[in-house]
């Protein structure tokens, strides 16, 4: 399955480049994170501050509940995200408590 969702970065350019120097060489615990929840294939993209993720999931492994979980648990995915943080901000869009919201499909060839 695949799943777009949309985030914001801080309006600061300096945040934005070292965000970006993160993401071309991401934390392995981070990829392993992500294969063992499922995730087949992630891109991000960028224009300005907003962010678009396209998120591939195998859906027989794939189970946000249980990603949720894991990610609350394990200390250094823990320490991933909040290192992230640092540099994102929800989209005006995005419901209290949660980061990477999920975009509504309006069109579809």
């Amino acid at each position: 399955m695949r799943h777009f969702l949309a985030l914001d970065l801080k309006d600061d350019p300096a945040l934005i480049a070292e965000y970006e120097a993160y993401h071309r060489d991401i934390w392995p615990e981070v990829r392993e994170h992500l294969k063992a929840h499922g995730v087949t294939a992630m891109e991000i993209h960028r224009l300005g501050t907003r962010m678009v993720m396209l998120m591939e999931t195998d859906d027989a492994r794939h189970d946000p509940e249980a990603m949720a979980l894991a990610t609350r648990d394990d200390p250094k995915i823990r320490q991933w995200e909040e290192l992230m943080w640092k540099f994102q901000a929800p989209t005006p869009w995005t419901p209290e408590g949660e980061k990477w919201t999920a975009m509504r499909r309006i069109f579809c060839l």
